[in-house]
C-alpha cells in the first residue's frame, strides 16, 4: 500500500469536504437567489473563497494521489469525504452531531481500513492501450446513459430515480479518475506539452463536468439516502474494476473476500447511517 497515495487521498477527501462546508456556510448567510449577481456577492465572502480553495485543493490532492498510487487504492479512500463533510460542517454551522452520526463515522472509517488492509490494491501502471480504453469508455458512457434514461421515466419512484442518477454519477467519477491518472502520468513522464495534447486530459474534464451535473440532478430527483450510498459505493467499486481492467492493478482475493465483503457492508451501512443522521443534527448555542 503506497503511504503517500493514501495520505494525499485523505487530504483530498478532507479538502473537498471542507470546501463544500464553507460554501454552504456562505450561501446560508444570503437570501435565496441565483445567477451572476448571487455569485458576485458570494465572491466577496471569505467563507466562499475558502470553499473554492478547498475544492481546488481537493483536485490537486487527487491528482497527486493518483500519481503515487493505483486507482483501486486511491478512489475508495474518497468515501471518507462524507464523514469529513459532517464532522467539519457541524461545528462550522453551529450544529451538534447525534450519536448515530458518530457510529456512522466509525463504521465508514473502520470498514475502509479493513477493506484496504485485506485487499491491498497494488499496481504501477498509468497508461493503457486504446484496445482497453475503447470498451471501458463504451461501457461506462453507456451505463451512464442508461442511468439517465431510467431516471427520466416519471413512473419510477423518487428513490429509484435518485439511485439511478447517483449510480451514473459514480461511474462518471470513476471514469474521470481513470482519465486523470493517465493524463497526470503523461504530464510526469513527458511534460506539459504532451499533457495538453493527450486526449485523456480533455476526457477527464468532460466526464468530470458530466459527473457533477448528474450528481446535482440526483440530489434534486429524490432523497439523499438513495443517491449518496449509490454514489459512494459505486465510485469505489467501479474505480477498483477500472484499475484492474485498464492498468493491470491487483487486489487480494481467495478467503480474504469474506472480510472484504464484510468491510464493504460496513462502509455501506455507515454511509446510510450518516445520511439518515443529517436531519437530526441539532443547532448548538453560539
Amino acid at each position: 500500500m503506497d503511504v503517500l497515495a493514501v495520505v494525499f487521498a485523505v487530504l483530498g477527501a478532507a479538502s473537498n469536504a471542507a470546501g463544500t462546508a464553507f460554501q454552504r456556510k456562505a450561501a446560508a448567510r444570503l437570501d435565496r437567489g441565483g445567477g451572476l449577481r448571487f455569485l458576485l456577492v458570494l465572491a466577496h465572502d471569505p467563507a466562499w473563497v475558502a470553499g473554492i480553495a478547498g475544492v481546488a485543493g481537493a483536485a490537486l490532492f487527487q491528482a497527486l494521489a493518483l500519481a503515487f498510487g493505483p486507482l483501486a487504492l486511491v478512489q475508495p479512500v474518497f468515501v471518507l469525504e462524507l464523514p469529513f463533510a459532517l464532522l467539519i460542517a457541524a461545528p462550522l454551522l453551529h450544529r451538534r452531531m447525534p450519536a448515530a452520526g458518530w457510529a456512522g463515522v466509525a463504521a465508514v472509517v473502520g470498514g475502509l481500513a479493513l477493506f484496504l488492509g485485506c485487499a491491498a490494491p497494488s499496481g504501477a501502471e498509468d497508461q493503457a492501450p486504446m484496445s482497453r480504453w475503447a470498451p471501458v469508455l463504451t461501457g461506462c458512457l453507456g451505463a451512464m446513459a442508461l442511468g439517465v434514461a431510467a431516471a427520466r421515466d416519471r413512473r419510477r419512484s423518487p428513490v429509484f430515480r435518485a439511485a439511478a442518477l447517483g449510480t451514473a454519477a459514480a461511474i462518471g467519477n470513476a471514469l474521470t479518475a481513470a482519465l486523470l491518472k493517465s493524463a497526470t502520468g503523461t504530464l510526469s513522464d513527458h511534460g506539459l506539452p504532451a499533457f495538453l495534447t493527450t486526449w485523456q486530459t480533455y476526457g477527464f474534464a468532460l466526464t468530470g463536468i458530466a459527473a457533477v451535473l448528474l450528481l446535482e440532478n440526483a440530489l434534486q430527483a429524490g432523497p439523499l439516502a438513495a443517491s449518496q450510498p449509490a454514489l459512494t459505493i459505486g465510485d469505489a467499486a467501479v474505480s477498483l474494476l477500472l484499475g484492474v481492467v485498464l492498468f493491470d492493478e491487483t487486489v487480494r482475493t481467495g478467503w480474504l473476500l469474506v472480510p472484504e465483503l464484510l468491510a464493504v457492508a460496513l462502509v455501506a451501512g455507515g454511509v446510510v447511517t450518516l445520511v439518515r443522521a443529517v436531519p437530526h443534527i441539532r443547532e448548538t448555542a453560539h
